[in-house]
């Protein structure tokens, strides 16, 4: 079935709708890095410790990615079963209510359970929106709305930053952010009701209930099996590397930025964190839109090797020839935000590619969300040599940011796309 049956309006909504739930899905991820802190020193009192606070920040952290890893596969499997939309409107439905429910917490307990609900919805959004946008739109189309997709997640962020920077967030002041965190559960509604699915999904669904009209037929299970058996299993271990290595890297590396500013100045600057985090966001907004861009110029492989070289050595420096309040911080900030985030326009280009239609949402959601298994880990790990370094958020940033530099050597085993459609 032709991307033409679906209407220039119609394919205008899909990507704005996928773009603005992207969006939400920023906020839900820049949350507890401007947050963290203050909320734990609410939560904990006369307990709280700064290394303790880190070690909290940490475990927030991997709660939200290890939900996000469960969710892009479980939900991400959903939009090959009932479809793209609906997959996605619940994705938003369960990042939203969950995130709102943060506002009422008493304890840290309550909050880390709450932050692996939320992951939930996080990791279902990116696989079911960047499947359905891939698909709505035609293949000339495909490198820019793939960096307009790779932009919400990091715009999301950057709007964040900019209200936490006019209202700062402190130890008696941070449930209205999660209350407002939960006002997404409209666009989660809309998309239920209001959305148009994908008609390549529609039409693999029609073919695959000719071939084997069976209950059985296209369930969650043999989609799974069929990624992990020849001819898919070096496909889905190629994304799943892939994947992994820009996740990893921002979570157990780049952003102890934030925590490691708010530190240094909460005392004197309670906003600081808000401005750190909003000139990486702007870097990293600009960065993944230009991602997909940097893939088509330069090819899916060249770009990715000279993406993870860039920011080994920027996310060093960030950590280690610079530090909070000096002159050249924001500006270094900046740089890294942008080259770490052309990952993230590389990847909504890249990973739809290598999936056929009928596995096209669950391999791609298995990909990105594995990496978040790692990502938890590495979090974890993170977290154990922050306690381990006393709390040094700069050895920790610069050591843990050598992940990056898997990622030179890891992509000359992929397969190159360039030139592949999404049509069967």
């Amino acid at each position: 079935m032709s991307d033409r049956l679906l209407s220039p309006r119609a394919r205008v909504a899909v990507l704005a709708v996928a773009f603005a739930g992207l969006v939400f899905d920023g906020v839900e991820l820049g949350l507890m890095p401007v947050a963290s802190l203050s909320v734990s020193q609410s939560l904990l009192g006369a307990a709280y410790t700064p290394t303790l606070g880190g070690d909290w920040f940490a475990r927030f952290t991997a709660a939200l990615m290890l939900g996000a890893a469960i969710g892009g596969i479980a939900l991400g499997n959903l939009g090959d079963r009932i479809g793209r939309t609906r997959a996605m409107g619940v994705s938003v439905l369960f990042y939203s209510v969950f995130a709102g429910l943060g506002a009422f917490v008493t304890t840290q307990e309550q909050m880390l359970a709450l932050r692996f609900l939320v992951g939930l919805g996080v990791g279902g959004m990116w696989p079911n929106g960047v499947v359905l946008v891939s698909e709505c739109w035609p293949n000339s189309s495909r490198p820019v709305v793939a960096g307009v997709m790779g932009a919400g997640v990091n715009f999301g962020i950057l709007l964040l930053s900019q209200l936490a920077r006019v209202w700062p967030i402190t130890p008696d002041s941070w449930r209205w952010l999660f209350l407002l965190a939960a006002v997404p559960a409209v666009l989660g509604i809309l998309v239920l009701f209001a959305l148009p699915e994908s008609p390549k999904w529609l039409a693999a669904r029609s073919s695959r209930r000719k071939q084997a009209p069976t209950p059985a037929s296209g369930s969650g299970g043999s989609l799974l099996r069929e990624l992990f058996r020849p001819p898919l299993l070096r496909l889905t271990l190629v994304g799943i590397v892939l994947a992994s290595i820009p996740l990893a890297g921002a979570w157990a590396a780049t952003k102890w930025m934030i925590p490691w500013s708010d530190k240094l100045t909460s005392g004197t600057l309670p906003g600081y964190k808000a401005i750190v985090q909003g000139w990486w966001a702007l870097g990293a907004t600009l960065g993944s839109f230009v991602g997909a861009q940097v893939a088509v110029w330069l090819g899916r492989r060249l770009s990715y090797c000279l993406i993870s070289l860039g920011i080994t050595a920027l996310t060093i420096a960030m950590f280690q020839l610079t530090a909070p309040l000096q002159p050249s911080f924001l500006p270094v900030v900046f740089a890294q935000g942008f080259v770490a985030t052309l990952y993230f326009g590389w990847l909504p280009l890249y990973l739809p590619e290598l999936f056929p239609t009928r596995v096209r949402a669950t391999g791609s959601g298995l990909a990105m969300n594995s990496g978040r298994f790692a990502t938890a880990a590495g979090v974890m790990a993170a977290g154990m040599l922050f306690t381990a370094l006393g709390g040094d958020y700069a050895r920790v940033g610069a050591l843990c940011g050598l992940v990056y530099a898997l990622g030179i050597v890891a992509i000359w085993w992929a397969p190159d796309t360039s030139g592949k459609t999404m049509d069967e």
